[in-house]
């Protein structure tokens, strides 16, 4: 399926975003390891996180966690210090994702997990039992869901953990978020330098409600940012957030956009200011560099953006993506070493019909969807992936004021 979008002459709403699915994510694992009698409160109905109740709330010992990458790095850390023989597979994407350095990790803690497959990726067999523990030491470039995932359960050690995170740490505010939660749960870690450790303890429970998503926030920035008169409220955002992608207020006002925060959540408004070329490190915020890259574009600002080797092994190709999706419209933007998305404000001739690919990747559809205030009749095909952490999406688009066809 795909559809076609048009964007409004004016966009004023009010929208109510859902739910985080970082920290949803992040909350049912430290629920369930606190064994709490508590529902978590303002849980994301988003698929990745969805597949996590399920799975936590199943009797049977194999795991379908679709094309959830936070739920198969989480659930098998998870389930490697749960006693039993366990099964953990995805889709033909998540096979495809690489996860050889969490189950080293595991192993090397006194964990053991076979691949059923192919050798470094899913799906997975494994037999959970109590983990010993100790030193560990990983790049501090690689997925910081590896890293979270070993530190949620690293309490139920033998001897705990003591994480070295060699070279430059990337992600970090995702790695600030867990170990935040895990706080709230009763553990406290100790972060100095490159060293996190984490003692032998156990999780209290604890009445958890979960923060609106920033990351769902950043289209309606975009939105903004292509519509001179657009009036948008955003509601369920917090100012003091442990999300790291809050910093997209930051990064939108050289963009033309200031954040006004509200007892309820926050008001974009226009500032008048547009920057002749916008240069940032997203180590911290990769999953902001589809909005910001597009964003840009649409309103003709050469960037320069590093710190997005993560975006390789993501939903998809991201890198790849952008690149070849942005070219059908006409612009050409290019790669460095698999970590540096650049544009100098080229354009070649666009597509004489446009229909957007999706890639199985929901950012890539959301990210897109704006460009129909410069691409009346915009088609993005396979809309429905943005079910993975935004199922209402579209429809609040239409609220907004978008004409939305199916095709």
């Amino acid at each position: 399926m795909n559809i076609q979008i048009t964007a409004p002459s004016s966009c004023q709403t009010t929208v109510k975003l859902p739910a985080s699915k970082s920290i949803s994510n992040r909350a049912l694992i430290l629920n369930a390891l606190s064994y709490s009698p508590y529902d978590i409160q303002n849980l994301s109905d988003c698929d990745d996180t969805q597949v996590m109740v399920q799975a936590l709330e199943s009797n049977d010992n194999h795991f379908d966690i679709h094309a959830a990458g936070t739920a198969m790095r989480f659930m098998t850390a998870f389930l490697s210090k749960i006693v039993g023989e366990w099964t953990i597979t995805g889709s033909e994407r998540m096979k495809q994702r690489p996860i050889g350095l969490l189950v080293d990790a595991i192993r090397s803690l006194g964990g053991r997990i076979e691949y059923i497959e192919k050798e470094g990726f899913p799906p997975l067999r494994i037999f959970g039992s109590a983990l010993e523990g100790g030193a560990l030491t990983l790049n501090g470039d690689v997925s910081s869901q590896y890293i979270s995932a070993l530190l949620m359960i690293a309490p139920y050690m033998k001897e705990g953990l003591t994480l070295t995170l060699s070279g430059k740490i990337i992600s970090k505010p995702y790695i600030q978020m867990t170990l935040q939660m895990m706080k709230q749960f009763g553990v406290t870690a100790q972060w100095k330098d490159n060293i996190i450790r984490v003692a032998p303890s156990e999780y209290k429970p604890i009445a958890f409600r979960v923060e609106s998503d920033w990351s769902a926030a950043s289209y309606w920035y975009e939105i903004a940012a292509l519509s001179p008169t657009a009036k948008i409220e955003l509601q369920g955002l917090q100012k003091n957030s442990v999300q790291g992608d809050s910093q997209i207020a930051k990064f939108f006002i050289p963009l033309g956009i200031n954040t006004q925060y509200t007892q309820t959540g926050i008001r974009l408004t226009h500032n008048g200011k547009w920057c002749k070329k916008l240069t940032l490190d997203l180590s911290d915020q990769p999953d902001l560099a589809q909005t910001l890259v597009t964003t840009c574009a649409f309103k003709n600002i050469p960037f320069h953006f590093s710190g997005l080797q993560s975006l390789k092994i993501k939903e998809t190709d991201r890198i790849e993506a952008l690149k070849r999706e942005l070219k059908k419209l006409g612009y050409p933007i290019t790669d460095i070493r698999d970590s540096i998305l650049e544009w100098d404000g080229t354009r070649c001739e666009a597509a004489k019909s446009v229909s957007i690919d999706t890639y199985d990747d929901h950012r890539m559809a959301m990210a897109f969807a704006p460009a129909s205030f410069i691409y009346p009749g915009i088609n993005i095909n396979n809309p429905e992936v943005v079910a993975k952490s935004y199922p209402a999406f579209w429809d609040d688009l239409k609220n907004a004021g978008f004409e939305i066809r199916k095709q």
